[in-house]
């Protein structure tokens, strides 16, 4: 009977990993690298995130050719929140990531990992994304 028991609970404790393992995999594919601003969030090719002023919490104010200079962080339209990330609706109907409810951009300027030009552009309105 023990030997049975211990097998359940092996069986229980998988099922908890397997279910940690594909939430955390929910998460958007971002990693906190340093830049000379100190540790600054990047998308998964390791290009600095951004965040804008103008952005109010959880809704975006960057569209139209806003969108194209400053391309936002696209989330699936299933993607779950998690780890302080959660998923906006942009105007045009797709999703965005967003980092403790500031929605994420990539700026197409920069044109390598570590590129930090479009902090403190227009105005001082963007900024590099920190964890």
């Amino acid at each position: 009977m023990g030997l049975i028991t211990m097998g359940l609970s092996t069986l229980a404790a998988l099922a908890t990993l397997t279910f940690t393992i594909a939430t955390a995999a929910e998460a958007p594919a971002v990693k906190v690298s340093n830049t000379s601003k100190g540790p600054t969030l990047v998308d998964a090719k390791g290009m600095t995130l951004y965040i804008f002023d103008k952005d109010t919490d959880g809704k975006s104010a960057c569209n139209g050719p806003c969108a194209t200079s400053w391309p936002p962080l696209k989330a699936e339209s299933d993607a779950k929140p998690g780890n302080g990330y959660t998923v906006v609706k942009r105007g045009d109907g797709s999703s965005q990531w967003a980092y403790k409810g500031k929605p994420l951009y990539t700026w197409t300027k920069d044109s390598k990992p570590g590129d930090i030009t479009g902090d403190g552009f227009l105005n001082g309105a963007w900024h590099a994304a920190q964890p």
